[in-house]
């Protein structure tokens, strides 16, 4: 379940993003649509950072290491 919120919420941060682009393009510095959209990016990134750290802390997702413990 924790997994598919995460993905969720990368998918909707991917979305911002891509619209953060397209209002650049289109509105040409024009507007605010641009920084709201990024602005609405970072937020959802922060979020899910702290979402992560409190999983960890509870125990519900476990950090490992790339490289194996001898």
């Amino acid at each position: 379940m924790l997994k598919l919120v995460i993905l969720l919420i990368l998918a909707i941060i991917l979305g911002s993003l891509g619209s953060g682009l397209f209002f650049l393009i289109r509105d040409k510095g024009g507007s605010q649509r641009t920084v709201k959209a990024l602005t609405v990016r970072i937020a959802l990134s922060l979020g899910l950072f702290v979402l992560l750290f409190i999983a960890a802390a509870l125990g519900l997702i476990t950090p490992h290491s790339a490289l194996p413990v001898f």
